[in-house]
């Protein structure tokens, strides 16, 4: 799925949409959509908070590895207009971090940490700020195992694993956010950053990229684990942010807000400065999408390098 440069920071905003990523003069999100991002996948990275004052929405954010580890996480420090930002939320060679809320718990899955890339753990929390270490939830028994996306069916209840294995796409289930997760299908070869969107009347939609030209597809599902008719191509790399460091389009997202979708998604080189976020808007969510006039959204700035790979999550709260 998605990379970037080697820590992630999250943002708390009021309004919804754009945030540009800087270190120390943090600008929060300014419109209203709301985001986590993420890190490269392979590469050393840690978490990071940082919280507006406003309360809305919430982002992680890759930053540079620090030269040196920190035993403990130092304390909030004020940014400016009520924000604050703490570092790190978690540290290791983690990257690719997707959170699940459920129950009044936050799951947090990412690549890395697992035998280098061969598996995936979850981490736990209730307040987005501390985390616990939980268990190895998915071990398929190959490498390259990257951008977990878990999605729980409300009508069966089960949660489903879409994983990325050696660039090919599928998706394993458990009965419990917690694992252990067991392979069903697979589908896509030379493909990555799966990610599953269900709309408001039910239906089921597979974004997910297709190699090697970096091609954002969408997949239409008659169940979370049966793909119903041929992919549709949504995006590919022509804008200038996306072609700065390479031609690609990735780690696509998809959020609803209004009756409108908006396709989150990163471009050019993931191990590059220039990887970078924008969006898309369409009036369904097999398009056609239009990039957004003022792409890129998220883009490096001071200390920051190469922020990419989108996450939308709703707090317990119904809050973004």
């Amino acid at each position: 799925m998605g990379r970037g440069a080697d820590a992630v920071h999250q943002f708390v905003g009021g309004q919804p949409a754009l945030a540009h990523a800087v270190s120390g003069g943090m600008d929060p999100v300014r419109r209203g959509l709301v985001w986590i991002l993420r890190p490269c996948k392979g590469r050393g990275a840690s978490l990071t908070r940082a919280v507006h004052g406003l309360g809305m929405a919430a982002l992680l954010l890759c930053t540079p590895a620090e030269p040196a580890a920190r035993a403990q996480p130092p304390p909030a420090v004020p940014c400016g207009e009520g924000r604050t930002f703490q570092n790190p939320l978690l540290e290791g060679t983690l990257a690719d971090p997707m959170v699940l809320a459920y129950q009044g718990t936050f799951y947090l899955y990412a690549t890395g940490e697992v035998d280098g890339d061969r598996g995936t753990r979850v981490y736990t929390s209730t307040n987005l700020v501390d985390w616990t270490r939980g268990p190895v939830v998915f071990r398929p028994g190959r490498p390259h195992v990257w951008a977990p996306d878990v999605w729980r069916d409300p009508r069966s209840g089960r949660f489903y694993l879409y994983w990325t294995v050696s660039e090919t796409v599928g998706v394993a289930v458990s009965d419990a956010p917690v694992g252990p997760f067991r392979e069903v299908a697979s589908w896509f070869p030379r493909a990555i950053d799966a990610h599953l969107f269900r709309d408001d009347d039910g239906r089921l939609y597979l974004y997910f990229v297709q190699l090697p030209d970096f091609r954002i597809m969408v997949q239409r599902m008659a169940s979370p684990t049966e793909p119903e008719g041929p992919p549709v191509e949504l995006l590919r790399p022509e804008s200038d942010w996306e072609t700065r460091a390479g031609r690609v389009t990735e780690g696509p997202w998809m959020l609803k807000h209004q009756g409108r979708y908006y396709l989150l998604y990163s471009g050019s080189g993931a191990n590059t400065p220039d990887y970078a976020v924008g969006y898309a808007v369409a009036e369904r969510p097999t398009g056609p999408f239009r990039r957004a006039p003022h792409n890129p959204i998220v883009r490096r700035g001071e200390g920051v390098y190469g922020p990419g790979h989108g996450c939308a999550l709703q707090d317990h709260a119904g809050q973004w």
